[in-house]
C-alpha cells in the first residue's frame, strides 16, 4: 500500500488507469486536428508556455522549499513531482475552465513529449545538488507517457475523424463516464491518502499551496494576452504528473518519506488548481453573458 494508505493498491491502480484512459479518449474525440494550425502560427506563445511548465514551475518549487526550510526528504519529494509535468487530468481541467480549444491540447502534447527529455535533465541536476545517485531511463518515461496520454488521445482523434457519427454518439457517454470515474478516483485517493496529507504537516502543506499558487501566477503571466491561453498555461504550469514522479521514485528506491511528500503534493496542489480552474470558469462564463 501507499504510505498511510488503506485502499488496496490494485484497486487504486485499476480506477486510475481506467479514469485516465476514458478522460484522454473523450478529450481526443472533441479535438479538431485542423485547429492546431492556430498554434503553429504562434511559436513564441508555445515557447513561453513550455518555459513556464518545464523551467519556471520547478524553479519556483525549489525556491519555496528552500525558503520554508523544509526537511530534506520533503524538499526532494516536492522537487521530484515538480519536475514531472503533464498531468493528464490537467487538460480536462483546462478545457472545462475556458482554456483555449486549440492551444490547450497542443500544449499538453508538447509537454508530454518534452518530459522525456526535461525530466532526465532535471534529475541529473538535482542529483548534483542533493548529492544523491538518482537516474531515470527516458524509455520508461516514454512508455508511460504514450500509454497513459498519447495513445488514448490519438485514438479519440482517429475516431472523430474516421467515424464522426460514432464519435458524436460516444462522446457524451464517455464524458459522463469520465466525470463519474474522476469523482470515484478522488474519493478513493482522499480516503487512501488522508493520513499521508495530515502527516505532511502544516509547513509542508503551506509550502505546497504557495508553490502551486506562484506556478499558476507564472503560467497566467506567460500565457499571452488572451484569457483562454492564460488559463491553459497556468493550469498546465501548476499541474504535475504524480505517475511520472512515482515512477522515478520507484526506480530509484526513494525513501517512504519522499514518496509521502509526492502524494501530499499531488493532493494539496490538485485542490489548489481546482480552485483556480473554478474561478477561471466563472470568469469565462461572466464574460460571455
Amino acid at each position: 500500500m501507499m504510505p498511510g494508505g488503506v485502499i488496496a493498491p490494485w484497486l487504486l491502480a485499476l480506477v486510475a488507469a481506467a479514469t485516465l484512459f476514458v478522460v484522454m479518449l473523450d478529450l481526443g474525440m472533441v479535438m479538431v486536428p485542423g485547429e492546431f494550425r492556430w498554434v503553429l502560427r504562434r511559436p513564441a506563445l508555445m515557447a513561453r508556455a513550455l518555459f513556464a511548465v518545464l523551467i519556471a514551475a520547478p524553479a519556483i518549487v525549489w525556491a519555496i522549499a528552500e525558503t520554508f526550510e523544509l526537511p530534506r526528504s520533503a524538499q526532494i519529494g516536492m522537487m521530484l513531482i515538480a519536475i514531472a509535468p503533464g498531468a493528464p487530468v490537467a487538460l480536462r481541467n483546462s478545457m472545462s475552465a475556458g482554456g483555449h480549444r486549440a492551444f490547450a491540447p497542443a500544449l499538453q502534447i508538447a509537454i508530454a513529449m518534452s518530459a522525456i527529455v526535461s525530466m532526465p535533465a532535471w534529475i541529473a541536476g538535482l542529483e548534483q545538488y542533493y548529492g544523491g545517485a538518482a537516474a531515470v531511463d527516458p524509455r520508461h518515461l516514454a512508455r508511460q507517457v504514450v500509454a497513459a496520454q498519447l495513445l488514448p488521445l490519438a485514438l479519440g482523434m482517429v475516431v472523430r475523424v474516421g467515424l464522426p457519427a460514432t464519435s458524436l454518439r460516444l462522446e457524451p457517454l464517455l464524458h459522463r463516464t469520465g466525470s463519474w470515474l474522476l469523482v470515484g478516483l478522488l474519493v478513493l485517493v482522499l480516503v487512501d491518502l488522508y493520513q499521508t496529507v495530515i502527516d505532511a504537516g502544516l509547513r509542508v502543506a503551506a509550502a505546497i499551496v504557495a508553490a502551486t499558487a506562484l506556478a499558476l501566477l507564472a503560467g497566467h503571466w506567460l500565457g499571452g494576452p488572451e484569457a483562454a491561453t492564460r488559463t491553459a498555461t497556468a493550469i498546465a504550469s501548476a499541474s504535475r504528473n504524480a505517475g511520472l514522479a512515482l515512477l522515478v521514485a520507484t526506480l530509484n528506491r526513494a525513501a517512504p518519506e519522499i514518496v509521502a511528500t509526492v502524494l501530499a503534493y499531488w493532493v494539496i496542489s490538485g485542490m489548489t488548481v481546482i480552485a483556480y480552474a473554478r474561478w477561471r470558469r466563472h470568469r469565462a462564463i461572466a464574460m460571455t453573458t
